[in-house]
């Protein structure tokens, strides 16, 4: 069910163009973090994934399959078209944040020297013409990797590929306290969204009542939001952030203290008032 799930939404996200990744990364109170003396204070940037290009447009093959001269390739796509746009939502998203108004670009110009000297070149265009207000920072992904374990606070909005977003998004997650809280939402600003906890679904959990639904809940509240409902996002966030400081600790399924439905009824009861 798993990769039949993941097989479902890759095809969702070409056949609805959701060319937007959007990836919140916010450490609730109360939640536990892997990362010494870090805090809510220091996590709380977003992250900007381009959805529908790079090594998942299935371009490539074997050649000699099963035999000691195999050969594979999986190529890397990108047109000018998916970056510009995926770039112009990541600046919009930055100055629509309004914190630190600084964009970061991840990628890794010094050894994909023809898609990510693109990226970079497209970044700067865009950002010097039309965004001035904007910060501007790059940093390779292996950098990135580093930097938010050791200074996450360093960040506000980053923007990446495909590839790249699916990792450093993982990485990322832990770092807020797992995937039972990181929600994430498939964009196309144009068309129709999707919203989904990041780590999709858990079959093996399926009818136990066990599951966090702290993802669910929060991915949600990103639909609010999308669809321009800010005080209505605002308040299941407001209630989720309750929840988790003064309620659910340990975020683990089976371990919340919680059943499933008596944690969403904690968020619905704080939602009411």
């Amino acid at each position: 069910p798993g990769l039949l799930e993941k097989g479902i939404l890759l095809e969702m996200r070409f056949v609805l163009d959701l060319y937007i990744n959007l990836r919140p990364v916010k450490l609730f109170p109360g939640v536990e973090c892997p990362l010494k003396d870090k805090g809510p204070e220091h996590i709380d940037y977003v992250v900007v994934r381009e959805n529908t290009g790079d090594v998942y447009t299935g371009a490539g093959g074997a050649m000699m399959k099963g035999t000691p001269q195999e050969v594979a390739t999986q190529i890397s796509l990108y047109s000018r078209h998916q970056v510009d746009r995926c770039l112009k939502y990541a600046f919009e998203y930055a100055r629509r944040r309004n914190k630190r108004k600084t964009l970061a670009l991840c990628g890794k110009t010094n050894v994909l020297t023809y898609v990510y000297e693109m990226w970079e070149r497209a970044f700067h265009e865009m950002g010097s013409r039309d965004y001035k207000d904007i910060k501007r920072e790059y940093y390779h992904v292996d950098a990135i990797c580093m930097w938010m374990i050791k200074n996450p606070e360093w960040f506000d909005v980053i923007v990446t590929g495909n590839m790249f977003g699916d990792i450093i998004t993982d990485l990322a997650a832990i770092t807020q306290g797992g995937l039972g809280i990181a929600a994430s939402g498939n964009l196309n600003p144009e068309g129709v969204s999707m919203f989904e906890p990041m780590g999709g679904s858990a079959p093996k959990y399926a009818g136990k009542n066990v599951i966090n639904p702290l993802a669910a809940i929060c991915a949600g509240g990103m639909m609010l939001d999308t669809l321009g409902e800010s005080a209505a996002a605002q308040a299941v966030e407001d209630a989720v952030m309750w929840t988790t400081a003064n309620k659910v600790r340990n975020l683990a399924a089976g371990q919340m203290g919680f059943s499933t439905t008596e944690v969403g009824d904690l968020v619905a009861g704080r939602v009411a008032g």
